[in-house]
């Protein structure tokens, strides 16, 4: 007899001898495990647990510290995320303010361009200290040689603009056109003599030198051929020839228009090259006295230039006075 036949003739006992089979393992690993859930943990085998992840290999969210430490868009400040640093409080070291319009001429720097503004903060100076190869423009609060600028104005004692600087608990004042003092005369019994002239008033404007006079060729009102000799001599003694000016800026909506010179007289140096009193110079050569730093920078082309156009503004009028140096 063959397998075929004996596999059909005993078809039925072999399929439940295989589910036989199957319900006893079956039924001997559910055996395991319910053994395994009720034994106690001295008969259980050790638990399995899971291998502990590097940090490094886990995955984690993406965030934006490198980037806030790096701080690529600004190299200038630094990592967004570093510490503050505590910075001690200077202390203000006392000033004696009590006289400001008595305080000293300071040894230095020197005072090339004083403007005054109703607003301190709108204040500037051109002050060049010793070892600058430059004046350089300054506000309230910079510092200049070791000495701190407190207060850009006017000193109406010494008739001047002024700027006062503090170093050290004490002040001085950096003078554009500075006055001699009046040395009193000592107390003596008065002497028979002819009376002597009148001493000349502290500031009072200076006429204009009659060798620089003779060098300007007034044209017509509002154009003038200049010596050469003559820009030179004011470039030298400009705290002198400019003595009888005060400057003074004038401003509208918080901006500056101008620079309203007074106290000009016709024989002074302003006045002999056609500028009249309380004329707005509004520019020179196209650079606008508005702004300090041009208003230096025309200054500093004075020397070398051959046309000087002055833009003024004359009783609400414009005027342009054209200078030929030759």
């Amino acid at each position: 007899m063959t397998f075929d036949l004996l596999l059909k003739k005993y078809f039925t006992g072999v399929v439940l001898a295989f589910v036989a089979l199957a319900a006893y393992f079956q039924a001997a690993g559910a055996t395991q495990l319910i053994g395994a859930a009720f034994s106690s943990p001295a008969s259980s085998a050790a638990p399995l647990r899971m291998a502990a992840v590097p940090a490094a290999a886990s995955h984690s969210r993406p965030t934006a510290d490198p980037i806030i430490s790096r701080n690529p868009f600004d190299s200038v400040t630094g990592p967004l995320d570093a510490k503050p640093v505590d910075t001690p409080v200077p202390t203000k070291s006392a000033v004696d303010a009590s006289d400001p319009l008595a305080a000293p001429a300071c040894d230095s720097p020197a005072a090339f361009i004083i403007t005054e503004s109703s607003n301190p903060i709108w204040s500037v100076a051109a002050l060049q200290a010793p070892g600058d190869a430059r004046p350089r423009l300054h506000r309230v609060g910079d510092d200049v040689g070791g000495k701190k600028v407190e207060f850009i104005g006017f000193n109406p004692r010494e008739n001047t603009p002024s700027v006062w600087l503090s170093s050290g608990g004490t002040l001085c004042q950096a003078m554009l056109f500075r006055t001699q003092p009046v040395v009193p005369a000592a107390a003596s019994a008065p002497a028979p003599a002819a009376p002597a002239a009148p001493p000349p008033a502290a500031g009072g404007p200076n006429p204009v030198p009659a060798d620089i006079a003779s060098k300007i060729q007034k044209v017509s009102d509002t154009e003038y051929n200049i010596d050469r000799s003559v820009v030179d001599k004011i470039l030298e003694n400009q705290a002198e020839l400019m003595k009888s000016a005060r400057i003074v800026p004038e401003t509208k909506d918080g901006k500056v228009l101008g620079i309203r010179l007074f106290g000009i007289r016709p024989d002074t140096l302003l006045g002999t090259l056609g500028i009249q009193n309380g004329d707005r110079l509004d520019a020179i050569n196209g650079f606008n006295m508005g702004s300090p730093e041009k208003a230096l920078e025309a200054y500093a082309r004075l020397r070398t230039a051959t046309e000087l156009d002055i833009t003024l503004n004359r009783r609400g009028s414009p005027v342009t006075i054209s200078d030929h140096i030759k």
